[in-house]
């Protein structure tokens, strides 16, 4: 069954764009001119992907943006023309897996989007491959994370930091590395703030699911994974 992906932006011009190419890929894709409207069809069926623009009428998409991420963990790309750091640092705390500034290159924007898809389990099934620290357990192959056994949810970004983390369990590990190897986002590796927002949301996820494991800084540096437990 194709993926179903809605897009909101007031231009025209922009959402048959993005529509074009992306139902050229063969996802099926739903447009609407404001947030209010995407927020309408969101709440009777839920999307495999948002697209979001900033500035629109009515609900602004970041407001939309963290409005969605009290609800679901659907992945979020958030297009705008604002490209100041702020304005990145912004949509990733508010819970975006991707920015993208406006104007961009269609076909980026499609392999964006198959990323995402394959952060949240979308694209090919890779092996079986289960991870553990402390009482915290990942599992690779069906992109799940639970303490004990008790699961909990994260986003497809928190998922991919927490992979990263995992596999490097005994290090610390820089800001720059995750930048580089996580979020593969060239443009962003001058702005670790980014790191420091998804760490902040994933250290309260990791609290209230008791499983004894937290995301510790290493001042000047990065983090590394400490477990208040004996393994």
């Amino acid at each position: 069954m194709a993926k179903r992906i809605y897009v909101a932006d007031d231009e025209f011009h922009i959402r048959t764009l993005i529509q074009t190419f992306l139902a050229n890929e063969g996802y099926e894709v739903e447009t609407f001119s404001d947030g209010d409207s995407l927020f309408a069809a969101f709440t009777e069926s839920c999307p495999d992907l948002i697209i979001l623009d900033i500035m629109m009428p009515g609900t602004d998409g970041l407001t939309l943006c963290a409005a969605i991420r009290k609800v679901s963990q659907v992945p979020i790309i958030i297009v705008s023309a604002k490209d100041s750091p702020l304005d990145r640092v912004t949509g990733i705390t508010l819970g975006s897996d991707d920015y993208m500034v406006k104007p961009f290159l269609p076909l980026e924007l499609v392999t964006r989007v198959r990323a995402l898809f394959r952060r949240a389990g979308y694209g090919q099934s890779e092996p079986e491959t289960v991870l553990e620290y402390g009482s915290l357990r990942l599992e690779r192959g069906s992109r799940s994370i639970s303490a004990g056994n008790q699961s909990f949810s994260v986003t497809p970004m928190e998922f991919d930091f927490l992979t990263y983390m995992m596999e490097h369990k005994n290090q610390a590990v820089s800001k720059q590395e995750l930048l580089k190897e996580v979020w593969k986002l060239p443009d962003y590796t001058l702005d670790t703030r980014v790191a420091d927002d998804l760490v902040k949301r994933l250290r309260r996820k990791l609290k209230d699911a008791g499983c004894g494991v937290s995301v510790e800084t290493v001042w000047g540096f990065g983090f590394r994974l400490n477990c208040e437990r004996e393994e």
